[in-house]
């Protein structure tokens, strides 16, 4: 196997990645956006949800319900949008997402499998990892008091061995050093939850072996509501 020199690994590692760099998109996203801006604008809710598919797939029915049942009473709006990397989630979070007239309390932040995951266009793990320590200092930025739930990336691929496995462990090793004790970031790895003993992922929770289903999202719920009834504290 070819080595990269150390040398040139750390110059790769601080080049600028797209992951960082804040880019919208066009079409209905922008309607959707814009909608979020409005949610936004209004406030009202205590807990926002962020992300991409995986976030947005709350929205619908049964997941909904499971949604509902588990964070209703928390207060929560959901802004994720399907095929989001972190460069769209910090265009978002920079322009009018988060603006209004009270902020939430809690961030629940779970990006950066599209980044990796595209056909057309993928990035390497440095660039959602840089992706998500931005979005990260952005919330931080805009608000000193709203706290960061930040989700390990799901895991996605079949089986133990799949290459996305490896790179979604280095995003999430990462992540994981963002977390100061909770006082303003706490990283939570729930990915295991959705494994079998041998590593392998069902089709009972992920049929695709990237989105969730219902089951997957109850174990999404039951994984992150303690922690966050915490946070809100």
């Amino acid at each position: 196997m070819k080595t990269i020199p150390i040398l040139a690994l750390a110059l790769v590692l601080l080049q600028d990645q797209p992951g960082e760099k804040p880019a919208p998109k066009t079409g209905g996203w922008v309607t959707t956006h814009n909608g979020f801006v409005e949610i936004a604008k209004k406030g009202g809710f205590d807990v926002l949800f962020t992300g991409d598919s995986i976030t947005d797939g709350w929205r619908r029915n049964p997941q909904k319900k499971i949604f509902d049942a588990t964070f209703g009473s928390l207060k929560p709006a959901n802004f994720g949008i399907s095929g989001d990397r972190t460069q769209h989630v910090l265009w978002r979070l920079q322009n009018g997402e988060f603006e209004g007239l009270t902020l939430p309390k809690v961030v629940v932040l779970m990006i950066g499998t599209n980044n990796i995951g595209q056909k057309d266009n993928p990035e390497p793990p440095a660039s959602a990892i840089a992706g998500i320590q931005a979005i990260v200092k952005e919330i931080r930025k805009k608000s000193d008091h709203a706290k960061i739930l930040l989700l390990g990336v799901f895991p996605r691929g079949e089986k133990a061995d799949d290459p996305f496995r490896a790179m979604i462990k280095e995003i999430n090793a990462a992540a994981a050093k963002l977390d100061d004790e909770g006082k303003s970031v706490k990283f939570l790895d729930i990915g295991g939850k959705f494994l079998q003993p041998d590593g392998t992922i069902s089709k009972e929770i992920m049929p695709d072996f990237l989105h969730l289903t219902e089951k997957g999202y109850q174990i999404w719920a039951d994984a992150i509501k303690d922690t966050l009834v915490e946070m809100l504290k």
